[in-house]
C-alpha cells in the first residue's frame, strides 16, 4: 500500500518511480552521470528523462549545455562488468534513430531561436563496480547522424 502510494505522489509530481532493478540500476546511472557532467565538465544540466509531446516513447537522458554554450543530448548507459564497448555499441541505428526524432522535437520546442544553437551528441558510459561505486566515461561528439545530414 505504501509503495503504491509513493507511486501515484511521483506521477503527481511528474516524475515515475524505478521498478524493477534494472530501472533502478540505470536511474543510479543517470544520477551519476548527471552529477559527472555538472560537477566535472562544468556542463548546466537542462533536463533529465526529457520525453517528446509528440510520442512518449522518444526520450533524451540528459539534455544539458556545455561552458561553451553548446546544447549537449546525453544518451547513458549503464553496465556492471568491465565491457564498456558492449554498452557503447548498444546504442544502434534504431536508438539513434529514435534519438534524432526526440531531439527535433526539443529543438522545435526552442522556437524561432533554434537555428543559432550548436547541439552535440555525447554518450556517457556508467560503470558500476563490485564494491557499489559508479564510474563514468564520457565521449563527447559522437557522431549520431550520416554525413551531409542534419536534425
Amino acid at each position: 500500500m505504501i509503495t503504491w502510494l509513493k507511486q501515484q505522489w511521483a506521477r503527481l509530481r511528474g516524475e515515475r518511480l524505478a521498478r524493477t532493478k534494472q530501472e533502478k540500476s540505470g536511474f543510479a546511472g543517470e544520477t551519476a552521470a548527471a552529477r559527472f557532467l555538472s560537477s566535472k565538465r562544468g556542463m548546466t544540466i537542462l533536463m533529465r528523462n526529457w520525453r517528446s509531446p509528440k510520442d512518449r516513447r522518444d526520450e533524451i537522458d540528459i539534455v544539458c549545455r556545455s561552458p561553451e554554450g553548446v546544447l549537449v543530448f546525453v544518451e547513458v548507459r549503464t553496465r556492471t562488468g568491465e565491457n564498456l564497448f558492449e554498452a557503447y555499441g548498444s546504442i544502434d541505428r534504431r536508438k539513434k534513430t529514435v534519438i534524432k526524432r526526440a531531439a527535433r522535437e526539443y529543438l522545435r520546442g526552442l522556437g524561432p531561436g533554434r537555428h543559432e544553437l550548436s547541439y552535440r551528441f555525447d554518450v556517457v558510459i556508467v560503470q558500476r563496480t563490485a564494491d557499489g561505486r559508479y564510474i563514468p566515461h564520457h565521449f563527447e561528439n559522437v557522431p549520431l547522424f550520416s554525413k551531409g545530414k542534419h536534425i
